[in-house]
């Protein structure tokens, strides 16, 4: 890329770019600078078609997640996620069930109930919140998805009294969308293990995230319509330089939003998950094309919240 960069400049164009960005000296805890993430992994089914998908394509990923909810898994699909992540020596991180979307409120149907977003409604939905973290706990789930603050806190002092698994990874969504330095690391500080930044951010606001923080950053390589849209495969070599450690993640532009989802769409989710992983295979090509150099974890590496065995249904 830098030749082509070399050869505009001579036809007396800038090309501008990132270099002068400092580059990040932080790594995951095996000295990785990213991970893979795969979003929107709905179900058994779709976790399924999804590693098939990734033989055929030849790529490992470290982690999926799931958005409609623990809530709307049963215990036999709950049990069935886990089985799969472990067997794959992969993490799954579960949305936490009840939030803003699910209450009686007409917030969310008002022209300006966006702000609202998926955070928590009340006393009782925390309550709900946490009993959905102990369900999917008990099973063997070592990752959540969390989009309010409070419900963040909450959740940190249930893991510092051994009221939840210390190693239980508190992933925060998108949807919680802090998108300065300052702000982020308020949320770091309330135990957040990694952070989903808003799909967005330009390199230079990025730079400046991972010189506040330490966790890792998730970042949307391709996002969804209904969070941006955006597609910036060739980007991924830069954003890992300036950002690392990184969660590159890859959602699916112009593809419907499935959530809360169901038996009823699960043909939908499985095709939507195989082009997930193409889309994938496709970015890193081109990682492996720009920055061959750039360093991702092996299987089951430190830090990532693979299921464990407990085993049993709850009675």
């Amino acid at each position: 890329m830098q030749n082509t960069r070399n050869f505009i400049e001579k036809l007396g164009y800038s090309t501008g770019g990132t270099q002068d960005l400092p580059t990040s000296t932080k790594t995951f805890p095996d000295g990785a600078q990213y991970r893979i993430e795969l979003p929107s992994v709905e179900g058994p089914a779709s976790f399924e078609a999804l590693i098939e998908a990734c033989e055929k394509y030849n790529i490992y990923i470290h982690r999926i997640s799931q958005g409609s909810g623990i809530m709307l898994l049963t215990d036999e699909e709950l049990q069935q996620m886990a089985d799969i992540g472990r067997r794959e020596n992969l993490e799954v991180s579960l949305f936490v069930g009840p939030r803003g979307t699910f209450d009686v409120t007409p917030m969310q149907l008002a022209s300006n109930g966006k702000i609202a977003g998926l955070r928590s409604q009340g006393m009782d939905q925390l309550v709900y919140a946490i009993e959905d973290v102990k369900r999917a706990c008990h099973f063997g789930i070592r990752s959540i998805l969390v989009a309010d603050e409070g419900l963040l806190v909450l959740i940190n002092e249930f893991k510092k009294a051994g009221e939840l698994p210390s190693n239980l990874i508190v992933k925060i969504s998108v949807q919680m969308a802090q998108s300065n330095p300052v702000s982020i690391k308020l949320i770091q500080d309330a135990g957040a293990d990694t952070y989903n930044v808003p799909t967005d951010l330009t390199l230079a606001k990025l730079s400046e995230i991972r010189q506040a923080i330490d966790i890792p950053i998730d970042i949307y390589i391709e996002a969804p319509d209904d969070v941006g849209g955006f597609i910036r495969h060739y980007e991924i070599a830069e954003i890992i330089r300036v950002a690392a450690p990184v969660y590159i993640k890859f959602g699916l532009r112009n593809s419907p939003n499935i959530y809360p989802s169901g038996t009823h769409l699960e043909s939908t989710s499985i095709a939507l998950c195989k082009e997930r992983v193409r889309r994938a295979k496709i970015g890193l090509d081109l990682l492996n094309r720009y920055a061959p150099d750039y360093k991702t974890s092996e299987k089951g590496a430190e830090g990532l919240g693979v299921p464990v065995e407990t085993g049993k249904v709850p009675t």
